[in-house]
Formats: C-alpha cells, structure tokens, sequence
C-alpha cells in the first residue's frame, strides 16, 4: 500500500513545492528609489502646517512613523530604499500637470512610482469646468506610457480617488467645515451650498461623484494596459467611508495625519507583492 501511495504523495510533494516557488517568484524586489506624483492630498497639504505642504506626512513617501507610508513599509524590507523618497506631487495639480512630473521622476530613474491625480480635476468652481472624461484618459495614457518608456522596469501604483460626496457627507453637519467651504471657495462643484436639499443641488453632486467614479474607472483602465508592471487598489480608497477625523481641521478639506495613514493602509496592501531582504 505504502509503495503503491508513494507516486501520488511524491507528486503532491513537487506539485506544492512548485506552488511554493512560484508565489516566491511572483515577487518583486524592493525598488532603491520610489517617487510620488499627483496634487495637494500626496503633497501632504494642511497635515502639519497652516496651507503648506507636508511631505513628511504623505501617504506615499512620508517619513513619519504617525502615518507609516510607503516609503517606511518598503524601507523595513529593505533598508536600500533609505533615503531615496522623492515627492514632486503639488497643491493644486490636475491632470494636465502629471506629464510634466513624470518628466522629472524620469530624471530620478525610480524603481517605483505612485499617482493619486484627479482629485483637482473635479474640485473646481463650476460643474462645466471638471475635465471631461475623455481628456482626463488621455493625459493618464500618455503619462504612464512616457513613464514606462522612461524607466524601463519601474512598478507604478495608482490610487483612486477620494469619494468627494463622502467629504460632503461628513462635513455638512459641522458648522466649521461649512464655513471654510463657503469661505475658501474650496471644491464648490461639490461643496457648494452644503445645506441645501433642493433637487439641483442634489443632482449636481451625484453628477460630480459620477465623474470621479468615471475617473478611477479610466485610471484602472489605463493602468491595465500597461500589464503586470501596474496595479491599483481596486477602489478601495474612494470605497472609504471615513469620517471628519481624518480631516484637517485647517480648511476640512484635505487628510490630515490619520487619513493619510489610512491612505497608506488601504493602498499599500494592494500594491506590489514586495521581497522581504531580510
């Protein structure tokens, strides 16, 4: 009995060590440089300062433990990394400025980059004036294309963007955040007129939110044409549900400290299968 098992259990040996190996060679090796890219929400803005930028504490590349970032989870795999965690994101950015950040991370030759763009494209005073659809598509092609074509090799991660209804959602009912919406004219194609119900106001934010459904859809789109080399996180963080903590009580707007680690949590465990060093 035992001569006749030992072919089947000699096979399920092999076959589970090649299912072993496999999963090994599936991952990727901790990039020596990693560059961030996007607008205000990667630049860390209004995290630790008044209308500053605070790239210590972005979700990507930050260095500080509060927020546990990117660059720190790679960075405990492999200590390589150390100090090669560039951030060219911007307050303000939109689409249109995320080919001319990939032609400075080019120059930095990185082993891996992260986008999170779009926000901007949405958040602007009018409806009329969002990106169209089709123009938001075509500047992400063109960017990860000359990326790709750049650095040869590099991983890209691409986050979605932020359920803009959401922020709306949490902040309507603090008498603050209306204030600073009103205020610093900030995101009104969503923001503004926070109270009303009238059904104009109700239909213009669904409308807004669709857009940015349409751009995490085109984004993903995008990211898949250029294979196993990219991956995003599936929605997840505009799925979020989060809640007015993690907002920065400087313009109730942006994330602050909490919602950038909460960035960092759902995106990294939906980027690359990195190789421990260790």
């Amino acid at each position: 009995m035992i001569s006749r098992l030992s072919p089947m259990v000699a096979a399920v040996l092999v076959f589970a060590g090649s299912g072993a190996a496999q999963a090994e060679s599936s991952r990727v090796p901790v990039p020596g440089t990693m560059v961030a890219l996007g607008d205000s929400i990667t630049a860390g803005f209004n995290v630790c300062g008044w209308y500053v930028p605070c790239t210590s504490r972005s979700w990507a590349t930050g260095d500080n433990a509060e927020v546990d970032s990117h660059y720190l989870r790679l960075l405990r795999l492999d200590g390589g990394i150390r100090g090669h965690n560039g951030n060219l994101a911007a307050p303000g950015a939109t689409s249109a400025s995320l080919m001319g950040q990939v032609r400075r991370a080019i120059e930095l030759k990185p082993g891996y980059v992260t986008i999170l763009i779009g926000a901007q494209d949405a958040c602007v005073p009018t409806e009329r004036e969002m990106t169209p659809v089709e123009v938001y598509r075509r500047r992400m092609d063109e960017a990860l294309t000359a990326l790709r074509d750049g650095v040869p090799g590099v991983r890209v991660f691409v986050a979605s963007v932020p359920d803009l209804r959401r922020l709306w959602q949490v902040g309507k009912v603090n008498g603050l955040a209306r204030t600073f919406w009103t205020v610093g004219r900030i995101c009104q194609a969503m923001l503004a007129r926070p109270t009303s119900v009238k059904r104009a106001d109700v239909e213009r934010r669904a409308r807004v939110r669709e857009r940015v459904m349409a751009y995490n859809r085109e984004a993903a789109e995008a990211c898949a044409a250029l294979g196993e080399a990219c991956r995003t996180d599936g929605g997840a963080v505009f799925r979020y549900r989060f809640a007015l903590d993690h907002i920065s009580g400087w313009d109730y707007f942006h994330p602050n400290a909490a919602g950038q680690r909460v960035l960092a949590e759902l995106t990294f465990r939906r980027s690359f299968d990195w190789a421990d060093a260790r």
